[in-house]
């Protein structure tokens, strides 16, 4: 995570850190699976992951290729705990899926610092 990463030392908004993952994303320096905030929606990822906009059977995001069915997205904004698993056999994991769960938990993180620095 390049760009996401420094909204551990500096807090940013979501609207600021919207535009700044936009361009960092738009030349290259940001994975889009690491980003914080989400494009489509304009929200931080974790409020919006458990959209079917967020599954992907091609690139198995929030998908379960065995039983070809989405994952169910728990968010706890309290832990900042983050899960997805597969309603029918439980499992469901992928590379991209735990890379969308850590940079859900870090956009977990990051709205708790942007609310406390306002």
């Amino acid at each position: 995570m390049t760009a996401t990463t420094c909204t551990t030392t500096r807090v940013r908004s979501l609207p600021v850190l919207l535009a700044t993952e936009d361009d960092a994303e738009d030349m290259g320096l940001l994975a889009p699976d690491d980003r914080l905030t989400c494009h489509v929606h304009g929200r931080w990822i974790h409020q919006c992951v458990a959209s079917p906009t967020h599954v992907s059977p091609v690139t198995r995001h929030r998908w379960c290729r065995g039983c070809r069915t989405a994952l169910s997205v728990a968010v706890d904004e309290l832990s900042l705990g983050v899960s997805m698993t597969c309603p029918r056999c439980g499992h469901g994991g992928s590379a991209a899926t735990t890379r969308l769960t850590a940079a859900c938990r870090a956009s977990l993180a990051a709205e708790r610092d942007a609310r406390r620095a306002a």
